[in-house]
């Protein structure tokens, strides 16, 4: 069969409602784009999957083209992330760039009660309606939502990427609080590029995965990280929650980090780790409140065990070697909102987003920037709606909500910033 009449079945499959599968074959020679959230993060993770097998592109496309793209394929309505995502995918597959017929789209899908769930339906009529019905498009899960013949997370691959993350939130965790301080600018992400390649090569060679190469590897990089020349003038220091993709995106927050570091700041960002384990936990909390599979509760338990150990040694190398403020633990993150907000709202970000401004507020970055697409339900109730009551906690909090959408303007957001920072001084 031609590749031109395969095209064609492809495409009349998605006009009578059928998925295009990403098949064996398929494998062999397509190329998979998945979003770039989080860059080095996302370089680890790319490699984990490059290492099974899999052909993989970041997508490094930004800027008003891809809004403007989204807005054209995505209904103004939708939340600000699905927009995004999906005209950052399609603007790069009409950019001349790649094949389209040897292309496939990967995007994360939950299954939860977020309008996220749905991403990836909006995906499928967005590039229907592009003519581009053809392209196949994976979805990333583990609650077995879909599953195609020629991709599937296994158990080593799951395990891989969350080492991955762990890696990850270490170098945002130590560029953060030395960026803004270097004498030298320009050292926090040499550093950070040189250890990717020195992972990169040991995830190659099946090395850096175990518990005792993590230890190491982290150590040592904590140690590079602490030789950085340093000038430790007075900085505000700022905590950034919200939505997972506009606290994490710099194109969907507008840079929004490099701006406080130019507003003479230091920025605390909570880890990805945080959010995987609560992904987690909220299975085993289902099963606690509303009562469920005791096996399947067994076998998430030994999840949360492993993402536990791996927490350890990043907290253990970051606060043993260093001077380094090491992330909370996801224990203790749980425990501050006993009597604020139950366990049991997990729409979105659920409790953990009003649980890390409760962490930054107690452990010394009180000024906090909520980051929420305009008109997102969930993170309005956990966001914006519990400011009031973590104020009464801690009175010294000075947090401000900032919406992002199509239609809000950087210097207005960024203006409201200022304001924030101007109290924060005042104090």
């Amino acid at each position: 069969m031609s590749e031109t009449n395969g095209q064609d079945l492809t495409m009349s499959a998605t006009v009578n409602g059928e998925r295009i599968e990403f098949t064996k074959e398929m494998r062999k020679d397509y190329t998979i784009l998945i979003p770039d959230m989080l860059p080095v993060h996302f370089k680890l993770i790319r490699n984990v999957l490059t290492q099974h097998g899999y052909r993989v592109g970041l997508l490094k496309n930004t800027g008003r083209k891809v809004v403007d793209t989204g807005l054209k394929y995505v209904h103004n309505d939708t939340c600000y992330p699905a927009l995004l995502v999906i005209g950052q995918m399609i603007s790069a597959l009409q950019s001349g760039k790649y094949d389209v017929n040897k292309v496939a789209l990967m995007i994360t899908q939950t299954g939860g009660g977020c309008r996220a769930s749905n991403y990836i339906h909006l995906l499928r009529k967005a590039l229907q309606k592009a003519g581009l019905g053809h392209v196949p498009v994976i979805s990333l899960n583990i609650s077995g939502l879909e599953s195609n013949s020629g991709f599937s997370l296994t158990l080593e691959m799951l395990y891989q990427a969350l080492i991955g993350l762990a890696y990850g939130d270490l170098f945002m965790l130590l560029k953060n609080q030395v960026r803004s301080y270097e004498v030298n600018k320009g050292d926090a992400d040499e550093l950070i590029g040189k250890w990717v390649k020195e992972l990169s090569k040991q995830f190659r060679q099946r090395k850096g995965y175990t518990f005792k190469g993590m230890e190491n590897n982290m150590k040592a990089i904590v140690e590079d990280f602490a030789k950085i020349p340093l000038n430790k003038t007075e900085k505000t220091k700022v905590g950034i929650v919200g939505e997972i993709y506009v606290k994490y995106s710099s194109m969907a927050n507008n840079d929004l980090e490099e701006f406080l570091v130019s507003q003479d700041c230091e920025v605390m960002v909570p880890g990805v780790m945080g959010f995987m384990m609560f992904k987690v936990d909220n299975r085993i909390e289902d099963i606690n409140l509303y009562g469920g599979n005791l096996a399947k509760k067994k076998v998430v338990q030994i999840l949360m065990k492993y993402c536990e150990k791996l927490e350890s040694i990043l907290y253990d190398c970051v606060s043993k070697y260093s001077d380094f403020t090491p992330p909370a633990k996801y224990a203790h993150i749980k425990e501050l909102i006993t009597g604020v907000v139950g366990l049991g709202n997990k729409m979105g970000e659920g409790w953990l987003l009003t649980a890390e401004m409760l962490e930054l507020a107690e452990s010394g970055y009180g000024n906090i920037i909520c980051a929420q697409p305009f008109g997102c339900l969930p993170n309005h109730i956990v966001g914006k709606g519990m400011i009031r009551k973590i104020k009464e906690i801690y009175p010294q909090a000075n947090i401000v909500p900032i919406d992002y959408d199509p239609g809000a303007t950087k210097v207005n957001q960024e203006n409201r910033i200022k304001l924030m920072l101007a109290v924060a001084r005042e104090e």
